[in-house]
């Protein structure tokens, strides 16, 4: 029967659930200087409006009763405004465009070619322009000179064209009668060289235009017309009364107010300490929540992802303000947490997208609430897919995929009515999505293009790296294979281990693959030291007969094994197997022979430096490079219980030891462990039939 549970005790069961899975990398000082830093650096960012926000504003209630201290006319911004947005657009002012020009000479040049061509082949061929009798026998009668003179015609023509403007919609009836005025120095009306002259211009410029729209006179325009209007003005006696105390603020109240200097905008205090409080507290609860997610985080991590904080930030802000175009979130939140995703999971890219929704610091122009949560969740499904994909290639497919599914959604939304509104508020069509949707795939492909520099500037640690890494063509791997091949087949080994038993309990199987392989590179600097590469001759520990000096080159394969990792460029969370497979195990071999010299030899002289395993992973690869050898020397009738006692009294040791203490792997965890391992051994040393081996011939059966 259930119990309930006592509030302390739920409280503490809740705060264990709370507790990071492993133990936290300690940051140094400067690293943990770097991240507040950071924090307030964005906490700062998202107050920032505040600092500057009008003490009163259109829509609130007075906070007191104001009347005019004197006669005044005052502009009407609010109607200015509405003008304004009504003229922009159907006023603008088109310029010739020469780059449209040039093309539309070429257009006529190629024609003439064309028509030259077909006058002197001197066989039937195909028409280049519909031709009638007369114009055909004027083509094939004329010289050098006549052709001459009616080619600079048309170009002279061409030319008064273009620079009176050429618009696409004209009907191509009217081109041509304008052309046929503009020949008209090339005979009457219906000549050969008039009528095909102008059929000629009118076929080049029909459809086509050189014209382009100039902003800025298109401007000034409007600008002109509101003034031939007249400004929208509100008259204001004195003693009039502005606002009453608790009235709603209305758009021309608000623009009296401003005109007397009775709206002060200086920083808000208060408003501002809780937006920079609350900026605050969401970056760091961000960080937080990474660092429970992934204890090994380290500080440039974290600062990777304050810092893109920070560029959302401020193009947020610099969209707010009116300084540049209106942003998209989709353009801000899918392509950073797709980054974050990769390099630091799903949890930490989540956490990041949420930061980032949350911290919107102000209206931004555009942007409608139902946007907002159409790009945070493509972001999400970003993030979650990301930890999916295992190779560049799944990577590259996810980034065409987004943008595409993203434009789709939004269009059945827009089709859909769910959300016409928000649609005609932000003035979104067809070609508008797209070209957000275009945006965010470039966007994305750009991150990916960077991510190997990120990557490796930053210490991240994406699925596709692993399985590079884990390669086991890459130089450090082969060179492995060919100087320790001992070594290499016990690594191997290992990693058969290893992943059955990270597969089994959960843990990250890819991880523990590419850790296991390079877990004993630091061998490479001796490997005719070390037992399993060793064939023939004697044992070099024999020959030196120094038990200390013995640990010290077992000690070194940690020490050479880090730097190989350093030079190799190898992810910490990768170079953390080398020193933690061993931990501070005692060489027990040894230490039994140095204390059988000297009896007070210190057991700390014959320990391994460490540090203790600090993940799941790290602790697993102990016990299965502790567990390897016992069981590859098994005989084949051994059982299974047998081989998991055998397991059993290892693993114990490992235990009691407290190798295993800051590990995170709990009691259940490690009998699962031992049930893969023995799993593993059972498949490796599974019976074979016994086949008849013939006598050769000449030797006796």
């Amino acid at each position: 029967m259930w119990r309930q549970q006592r509030p302390g005790r739920l409280g503490r069961v809740w705060r264990r659930l709370q507790e990071p899975r492993g133990p936290i990398l300690r940051w140094s000082a400067g690293g943990r200087l770097l991240v507040l830093a950071a924090c307030l650096l964005v906490a700062l960012l998202s107050s920032w409006p505040w600092l500057f926000e009008p003490s009163l504003r259109p829509g609130m209630a007075a906070p007191f009763e104001r009347r005019a201290p004197a006669d005044a006319v005052v502009e009407d911004r609010t109607l200015l405004d509405q003008r304004r947005s009504q003229l922009i657009p159907r006023t603008y002012v088109e310029v010739v465009d020469e780059e449209a020009s040039h093309e539309l000479r070429l257009a006529l040049e190629r024609q003439l070619v064309r028509l030259q061509t077909w006058a002197s082949a001197g066989e039937e061929r195909v028409e280049p322009i519909s031709l009638n009798d007369a114009e055909r026998a004027w083509l094939t009668a004329r010289d050098d000179a006549q052709r001459r003179s009616w080619d600079m015609a048309l170009r002279r023509a061409l030319e008064r064209m273009l620079r009176q403007g050429v618009v696409p919609s004209l009907a191509e009836l009217q081109l041509r009668q304008a052309a046929d005025l503009q020949l008209s120095d090339l005979g009457e009306a219906g000549a050969p060289p008039r009528s095909l002259g102008a059929r000629l211009l009118s076929q080049t410029l029909s459809g086509q235009t050189n014209l382009r729209t100039d902003p800025d006179l298109s401007s000034r325009l409007i600008e002109k017309l509101l003034t031939k209007e007249g400004i929208p003005t509100i008259e204001v006696q004195r003693g009039d009364l502005i606002i009453r105390k608790g009235e709603t603020i209305s758009p021309q109240a608000y623009d009296v107010l401003d005109h007397f200097g009775m709206v002060s905008r200086g920083p808000s205090p208060r408003d501002w300490a809780g937006r920079f409080a609350e900026g605050l507290a969401v970056s760091a609860v961000m960080v937080l929540l990474m660092r429970r997610d992934r204890p090994s985080l380290e500080a440039r991590q974290a600062l990777l992802a304050l810092g893109v904080l920070v560029t959302v930030q401020v193009l947020k802000l610099w969209a707010g303000v009116g300084a540049g175009p209106a942003v998209s979130p989709l353009a801000l939140l899918v392509p950073p947490t797709l980054l974050i995703s990769q390099g630091l999971g799903a949890t930490a890219g989540l956490a990041w997208l949420a930061a980032a929704a949350l911290l919107w610091p102000t209206p931004v122009d555009g942007i409608g609430e139902a946007q907002l949560l159409v790009g945070a969740g493509v972001a999400a499904l970003s993030a979650v897919l990301a930890g999916r994909q295992r190779s560049r290639a799944q990577l590259l497919q996810l980034a065409l995929l987004l943008p595409l599914g993203a434009l789709l959604f939004q269009v059945l939304l827009l089709r859909s009515g769910l959300f016409s509104a928000y649609f005609r508020e932000v003035g979104a069509d067809g070609g508008e999505l797209a070209g957000e949707a275009a945006l965010m795939g470039v966007l994305v492909m750009v991150g990916l293009l960077l991510a190997p520099l990120i990557e490796t500037f930053f210490g991240l640690l994406t699925r596709a790296r692993l399985l590079e890494l884990a390669d086991q063509e890459r130089p450090l791997l082969r060179r492995l294979s060919k100087e320790a091949p001992g070594t290499f087949e016990h690594t191997l080994m290992i990693c058969g281990l290893a992943e059955e038993g990270a597969r089994t309990i959960g843990a990250d199987v890819d991880l523990i693959r590419t850790g296991a392989l390079y877990h004993d590179v630091g061998k490479l600097h001796a490997p005719q030291w070390f037992i399993e590469n060793q064939v023939d001759g004697p044992n070099p520990h024999d020959q030196l007969d120094d038990p200390r000096g013995s640990a010290r080159i077992l000690q070194a394969h940690v020490d050479e094994g880090l730097k190989l990792a350093r030079r190799h460029r190898l992810p910490r969370s990768v170079a953390d197997f080398i020193p933690e497979h061993q931990g501070t195990l005692k060489m027990g071999y040894f230490f039994h022979q140095a204390r059988q010299r000297d009896a007070a030899t210190p057991e700390a002289d014959f320990r391994y430096r460490g540090p203790a395993p600090r993940s799941r992973e790290t602790g697993i690869l102990m016990l299965a490079d502790g567990c390897e050898a016992a069981l590859r020397s098994l005989p084949p009738e051994t059982s299974d219980q047998q081989a998991r006692d055998t397991v059993r009294r290892i693993v114990e040791a490992r235990l009691r030891d407290g190798q295993l203490a800051h590990s995170g792997l709990s009691r259940a965890e490690v009998e699962l462990l031992i049930r893969a391992f023995v799993r593993v051994w059972r498949r490796m040393r599974h019976r074979r039939i016994p086949y008849p081996i013939p006598a050769r011939r000449g030797y006796p059966a």
